[in-house]
């Protein structure tokens, strides 16, 4: 069974160059293997075989192995140490910020931070990158409607300010969609953006391997400008941050040396 599995992500790089060989085993097998049995296969082998014929079934597989879940605001705490503390440090010495959202997954995360800027930092101009290997959750994010529990963690003021109900879904304002850029890409392969002033890549790296995650935090630094920051989720607080050439500058947010 195992030879099976390794078969079946050996044919999926070849296929898609997606190497499942850099996210943790039993966690990824254990999410493929799940859906596989949903869909009524009982080896990888003949589940290759249909995802090859069956688009449908194809897409399902990406979204899979993708990480949708984000809201806007998630973890409250940190988004208020953003606000107060290292958006007015980064507005010190520019006040043309280039911020980029890495895993996006459906926009919650880049609208977020368009939000932020466009309520208290309307002297700043921006631009945001927001990026995902995932096409179907680009494509929720660009149309930027959401469910009422995306938005729990969302300030009211900002909520009633920003977004039109219509039923159960609320639609982010065009100004604010605006502000946001979206792009495929693959973390683990495709080159990283220059000159950025903010990464914000929260919630995704804890299902990397720990090879995977030290080239792609080399990545990141290499991507931030001198004193740059790189905002990092819950889970994700990086121990050794010098060899990287990043300090802490707060919890789970990292200065580039």
């Amino acid at each position: 069974m195992t030879n099976d599995y390794h078969s079946f992500i050996n044919k999926i790089h070849n296929k898609l160059d997606i190497d499942l060989n850099l996210y943790k085993e039993n966690q990824m097998k254990r999410r493929l293997t799940t859906l596989r049995n949903k869909r009524g296969f009982n080896n990888f082998n003949t589940y290759y075989k249909a995802l090859s014929k069956d688009g449908d079934l194809l897409e399902e597989f990406i979204d899979r192995i993708t990480i949708n879940v984000t809201e806007f605001y998630r973890n409250p705490k940190r988004w208020r140490v953003l606000e107060t503390i290292i958006f007015p440090k980064l507005i010190q010495s520019s006040q043309s910020l280039n911020i980029w959202s890495a895993a996006c997954s459906t926009g919650e995360e880049p609208y977020s931070i368009a939000l932020m800027l466009t309520e208290h930092f309307p002297q700043v101009s921006y631009k945001i990158l927001a990026t995902d290997l995932d096409d179907k959750a680009l494509s929720k994010a660009r149309e930027g409607v959401y469910v009422e529990r995306s938005l729990k963690d969302l300030p009211a003021t900002m909520k009633q300010k920003y977004f039109k109900k219509d039923g159960s879904f609320y639609s982010i304002d065009e100004r604010i969609k605006s502000q946001v850029q979206f792009k495929k890409h693959n973390l683990l392969k495709d080159p990283y953006p220059q000159n950025i002033d903010l990464i914000v890549c929260r919630n995704v790296l804890i299902y990397f391997t720990d090879e995977a995650k030290k080239e792609i935090y080399q990545k990141f630094s290499r991507s931030l400008k001198p004193q740059g920051i790189l905002f990092v989720g819950s889970t994700e607080q990086i121990f050794n941050p010098s060899q990287y050439n990043l300090q802490v500058s707060e919890t789970f947010f990292y200065e580039r040396i």
